[in-house]
């Protein structure tokens, strides 16, 4: 399998369009316009009935103490955890792209609507719906996708892998809130093959891709 985008290239930068937040002088953040990426792909098994979509984080800080503090960092030695940014199940078979903006063109205080999403698609909850959980102004269900938006004091560069899976079977077995965890465990042995497309980004001015 092959997995593009003309948004971004494999292993390079992520525009701010696609983001979440983008960089700001004045208060170190604000919001992006949050588009989710387009995507294409090929060389797909002959056996294939549906595909499944996973992008991740994998340099979220494990600890919060430091996040997004002044005078403080985020240690580049700091243990690393997964954040889930996208899942999304049940694309049909015949499908070969997704747009740009299709799945978000904006932030959306307190959640996006789901499961069902364009294609006839499902999709589960990111993890923004456990890190806004505390914020009345933000918190409720991320459906979908929604961008980048690292700490601002991070020493490391952070590391965004949209990951494509052809599957065996039409439709998965999950129900309600699905998290990426939760896709994952459900694809185990139904995964046909899978193609990633890796993109960077940092919101500290610090720190150089």
């Amino acid at each position: 399998m092959k997995l593009t985008s003309s948004s971004f290239s494999d292993g390079n930068v992520i525009p701010g369009e696609l983001a979440f937040c983008i960089a700001n002088r004045a208060h170190h953040v604000c919001l992006g316009k949050n588009l989710n990426p387009q995507l294409a792909w090929d060389d797909v098994p002959a056996a294939t009935q549906s595909f499944a979509l996973i992008c991740h984080d994998p340099d979220v800080p494990s600890v919060g103490d430091d996040v997004n503090q002044e005078d403080r960092s985020v240690p580049a030695a700091l243990a690393r955890v997964d954040f889930f940014h996208w899942v999304l199940f049940d694309l049909p078979a015949d499908l070969r792209e997704i747009k740009p903006g299709e799945y978000s063109n904006e932030v959306t205080p307190r959640g996006k609507a789901g499961p069902a999403a364009a294609h006839g698609a499902r999709q589960g909850i990111n993890d923004y719906t456990g890190w806004f959980a505390s914020d009345n102004d933000m918190r409720g269900d991320y459906y979908g996708y929604d961008g980048p938006c690292p700490p601002w004091n991070d020493e490391i560069v952070h590391h965004y892998v949209f990951t494509l899976y052809a599957l065996d079977v039409a439709a998965l077995p999950i129900d309600g809130k699905a998290s990426g965890s939760q896709l994952r465990a459900a694809m185990a042995g139904h995964v046909l093959g899978q193609a990633s497309l890796t993109g960077l980004y940092t919101l500290n001015p610090a720190v150089t891709i």
